[in-house]
């Protein structure tokens, strides 16, 4: 690791970059996770939600299942797509997809920054500012445990700011990290770099297999500038009015 980057972990930015997450209305802060089987179920919830909030998350379910079609179906219906397939590949091959990915006609999409610093490079550069790259941290299923059991020693924060610090120098748009290290990134990252925090999981809710979770509000209060969120909105029996309380929650302080 360069001696800039482990600068960036060190050196505190926050009088100098606050969260901009207030700038955001709270329904925009909500991405809803598409995480289902086939197009049709997708389109529905679409359908549904599209009012309420504004952006859907396309992930490796859907796509697998049902290809870029569903995508193009999702943005023709005037909603905007947060392709989330975690790049991570050679270089030139990211590059490539992200070039096809932007055809689509999305607005974000995610690499992982474990992929080093030519692949970041080379998805940046691809993208030429007409999406969001959003670098993926640490999974929010993963541990210390797991981060060990394939060589990463160090802890799960220290391991995030690390992979975000290289992923600010090579030019991403944007974070993704779970809520639990939001805080820590907010003092460390521009306030032009979003934050993305999965793992979303309303208080009444189960956590599944994400183990690093919270909820709405502590989220936001991080410095996360929009939240992901599925099961607790698509599993629901109305899932619109689940948006509505959710949107009311977070306009009440």
């Amino acid at each position: 690791m360069s001696s800039g980057v482990e600068t960036s972990l060190i050196t505190p930015l926050v009088n100098e970059f606050a969260s901009s997450a207030e700038m955001i209305p709270a329904a925009d802060k909500i991405i809803i996770a598409l995480d289902v089987a086939t197009a049709e179920e997708a389109l529905n919830l679409v359908s549904q939600l599209q009012g309420r909030v504004s952006r859907f998350k396309v992930g490796l379910q859907l796509y697998t299942a049902a290809g870029p079609e569903v995508v193009r179906e999702i943005v023709r219906a005037g909603a905007k797509v947060f392709l989330d397939l975690k790049l991570h590949d050679i270089p030139n091959t990211v590059g490539s997809a992200v070039k096809s990915a932007m055809d689509l006609g999305i607005d974000m999409l995610t690499i992982h920054l474990s992929g080093g610093e030519a692949m970041i490079r080379e998805a940046v550069g691809a993208a030429e500012q007409r999406v969001t790259v959003l670098g993926v941290t640490v999974l929010t299923s993963q541990t210390q445990e797991t981060l060990g059991s394939i060589g990463v020693n160090e802890s799960v924060e220290k391991q995030v700011l690390r992979l975000a610090a290289l992923g600010v120098k090579c030019g991403v748009g944007g974070l993704v990290a779970s809520a639990q290290e939001a805080a820590a990134l907010r003092q460390h990252v521009p306030k032009n770099i979003r934050l993305v925090t999965p793992g979303i999981r309303p208080s009444s809710a189960a956590s599944g297999d994400q183990k690093r979770v919270t909820t709405p509000r502590q989220a936001l209060d991080a410095g996360a500038d929009y939240l992901v969120i599925g099961r607790p909105i698509i599993g629901s029996p109305d899932p619109s009015a689940a948006v509505q309380q959710l949107v009311a929650e977070l306009e009440n302080r």
